[in-house]
């Protein structure tokens, strides 16, 4: 089944056809609202007191609307004029402003926000519709900036489709690159209706652990973080045997929900050279 973010720029894909149909079907909605909800839960907000939240991707609203009945304020971001238009429509409370999320957030003041979600929306920083788009850059840009406009220790919780392991790392990559701790977290691993992927991210609490993931043990589900990647890259692949790291990285690879050989006596070994 085709992406949506292979279809071309996402102002152009969410036109007024498509924004009206987004906001009418009653189980994108549902979905939306189920996916809001676990991302505000995330973000483990003081109890007592209302926040600013920045809904990155805000789109027609959905994800507002579940941030005012819990009693927050926010500010949203979209490319999408057709979606802006029908949050304005609907009467939203928050702000909502036309913006390009790779061209970054830096039109924030520093140290602006108690935290930020985004639903369904950063995956397509990872796509190039022009030889002018480098999602290195954009992701880089993109991720700089949300670090300056939040306050200290605010957490981040951004849900989106990866298509492949490799475009999950590189979002990690480059959210660590700009200074945030935390990773990747999957509730319902192993299903693949309700399988969702967070990024869950702090910004600068060093002490941060990643929260528990919905499933069947209900144990976290952290896929990838940057650390990770520094130990089986610089220091683990060294120290540990060959046969330790191959079964490592293909243990990795089943928690990403991907197909690798079974494990035998003969993992890990150096095929001999070919006559």
């Amino acid at each position: 089944m085709p992406r949506p973010e292979d279809s071309g720029p996402p102002e152009l894909f969410y036109d007024a056809n498509e924004a009206n149909k987004y906001t009418s079907n009653t189980r994108i909605i549902e979905i939306q609202q189920q996916m809001s909800e676990r991302a505000l839960e995330l973000l483990a907000l003081p109890c007592d007191s209302p926040a600013l939240i920045l809904d990155l991707g805000c789109g027609s609203g959905l994800s507002g609307e579940v941030l005012e009945e819990n009693g927050h304020f926010w500010v949203g971001c979209d490319i999408s004029q057709s979606m802006l238009d029908i949050a304005l429509e609907r009467e939203m409370e928050g702000d909502v402003l036309l913006s390009d999320l790779g061209q970054g957030v830096g039109m924030f003041r520093p140290g602006m926000f108690d935290g930020a979600i985004s639903v369904s929306a950063l995956q397509w920083l990872c796509n190039s519709n022009s030889s002018k788009e480098n999602p290195f850059k954009r992701l880089f840009a993109f991720f700089t900036t949300l670090y300056s406009c939040l306050k200290r220790n605010a957490k981040v919780v951004l849900q989106f489709y990866p298509d492949s392991p490799q475009q999950a790392e590189l979002i990690v990559r480059q959210a660590t690159r700009a200074g945030f701790n935390g990773g990747l977290m999957v509730d319902f691993p192993n299903s693949t209706k309700a399988k969702k992927v967070y990024l869950v991210l702090s910004c600068g609490d060093m002490t941060f652990q990643m929260p528990r993931a919905l499933g069947e043990n209900d144990g976290t589900q952290c896929v990838y973080t940057a650390n990770e990647r520094v130990r089986l890259g610089r220091v683990d692949k060294k120290a540990m045997s060959r046969k330790q790291w191959v079964l490592k990285k293909k243990d990795r690879m089943r928690k990403l929900g991907k197909q690798v050989a079974n494990d035998s006596k003969y993992t890990g070994r150096k095929r001999s050279k070919k006559f």
